[in-house]
């Protein structure tokens, strides 16, 4: 399967945190071709394995996405909505969304028009509570369609933008599961000593909780956490935000010195261009709960800057994306049994 293909088809899935199975699915067909087995857990995380004689190593990238849910029908039928994830107000008025009640319906989401605010009202950002979804239907219609906690997807095309970018919804974070898709085919004809876990892990919008698991379950040697950091936009600090068109490697009390060491002696010796990320206390991704299962996993946090997060024109730039597969797929090639011994030197 061509990346492209993957991305426009895995983005536009719905897998809101806790319900992820349509793309949890997708994905794990997805692996299949490229891994000797392939499953997907209790919890809809998919776990794909490349056999090896060589520690365990887990590569994870969470396939989940935030999203809204419904709290509430109207009297005339409008839906008033709550969070799942970190979703910003700000973005919503005018976006149109996917609601998967009884049966799956569009609608757009609608505030009180700017003429009717008063001053004081125009000063202040839209709160959820202001905020609600308009289907086209009357509440005993609504009523019948849609139940109180149904999931509301936010809808974003896959659009193709000049010099190789990539805008759509939920790149965060599966163009990190289309990294890890594209370092399993690059490892397919290759004689690799590491025992690969490529794990899409669930719930990392909510709490880190499909890594938890599912790093419990594998009890890797060691971690690669892959997920999307900032790209630069205007107004924004360089301490916090980074070249679109390379990845980061983030350094920080989290994630293991050794690894990082070795993933930067890997960029150096294939000429891949890497910048720095300092992250001086937790990362906000996988690595913070996949670092302390069981007895400790040794971390490393590779990451693709990203324009936009957690809106549904989420840019990237794909020549980073590529590069960032060909670098974990000879930083996989290169793990062997001496590494076990090193990390706690």
């Amino acid at each position: 399967m061509q990346t492209e293909e993957f991305l426009r088809e895995a983005t536009a899935l719905p897998g809101l945190s806790g319900n992820e199975q349509a793309v949890a699915q997708y994905i794990a067909d997805a692996f299949r071709p490229y891994c000797d087995e392939v499953r997907i857990d209790a919890l809809n995380s998919v776990i794909a394995r490349i056999h090896g004689r060589g520690p365990r190593v887990m590569l994870c990238a969470h396939l989940d996405e935030i999203g809204l849910m419904v709290a509430k029908i109207e009297a005339d039928g409008a839906l008033r909505l709550r969070s799942v994830g970190g979703v910003d107000p700000r973005i919503l008025p005018g976006m149109r969304v996917t609601v998967y009640g009884r049966e799956t319906l569009m609608g757009v989401i609608g505030a009180k028009a700017p003429h009717l605010l008063n001053d004081a009202q125009r000063q202040k950002n839209y709160t959820l509570d202001e905020l609600y979804i308009d289907l086209g239907m009357p509440a005993e219609q609504a009523r019948m369609a849609v139940r109180i906690g149904d999931c509301v997807a936010l809808e974003g095309g896959y659009t193709k933008l000049l010099n190789d970018r990539v805008a759509t919804k939920t790149a965060d974070d599966r163009s990190c599961v289309a990294i890890m898709l594209r370092t399993a085919q690059l490892l397919q004809r290759m004689d690799t000593t590491a025992d690969l876990y490529f794990v899409a892990s669930c719930q990392e919008e909510v709490g880190g909780y499909g890594a938890m698991t599912a790093g419990f379950g594998v009890d890797p040697d060691f971690g690669i956490v892959l997920d999307v950091t900032h790209a630069k936009t205007p107004g924004v600090s360089e301490l916090d935000a980074f070249e679109i068109d390379s990845p980061t490697v983030a350094k920080g009390p989290y994630l293991h010195p050794y690894l990082r060491q070795k993933l930067e002696e890997i960029a150096k010796e294939q000429h891949v261009t890497i910048q720095d990320e300092i992250l001086p206390r937790d990362t906000s991704t996988d690595a913070d709960d996949l670092e302390a299962v069981r007895c400790g996993v040794p971390c490393v946090l590779l990451s693709l800057p990203v324009r936009y997060m957690h809106t549904s024109v989420e840019t990237f730039d794909m020549r980073a994306l590529e590069e960032s597969a060909r670098l974990l797929a000879n930083y996989c090639l290169a793990i062997n049994h001496t590494w076990r011994d090193a990390l706690w030197i």
